[in-house]
């Protein structure tokens, strides 16, 4: 299987995003493993603050050089901050995934939804198992 990063400290989805608590809100993006299997990233559309995402749907959009595919909310709340700098740098997605290339933070209307998301252990058996298909 291929190096990827898959911190301890985070959640995941089966859609490879992750989430990272902090506080009372949720920041997420996508996982190292997504990045590496999207190649190139070359733009990143992101909702507005203020607008609302719902668990499983998708709410925006990262394009690569390889393919387009949907970002799906992991949890269900408001957007309350949006990383503005993939605009111009969507390579930050690439770069460093779970820093600089985070993309939105959400007020979850149920923060216990996190707690069902996958830990980190049996997000690497996720991957495992899609890499050796």
């Amino acid at each position: 299987m291929a190096d990827y990063e898959i911190p301890n400290d985070l959640r995941y989805t089966r859609e490879d995003e992750w989430c990272r608590v902090e506080g009372s809100r949720v920041v997420v993006g996508v996982t190292d493993y997504a990045q590496q299997q999207l190649g190139d990233i070359v733009f990143v559309e992101l909702p507005a603050v203020g607008s609302t995402v719902e668990r499983g749907e998708p709410f925006g959009v990262i394009e690569s050089v390889k393919a387009v595919s949907d970002l799906y909310a992991p949890i269900s709340g408001e957007v309350v901050e949006v990383n503005g700098d993939l605009a111009d740098h969507p390579e930050h997605v690439n770069e460093d995934c779970y820093t600089d290339g985070w993309m939105i933070t959400i007020e979850p209307s149920d923060p216990d939804e996190v707690g069902t998301l996958l830990d980190a252990k049996t997000y690497r058996t996720h991957v495992e198992e899609r890499s050796t298909e």
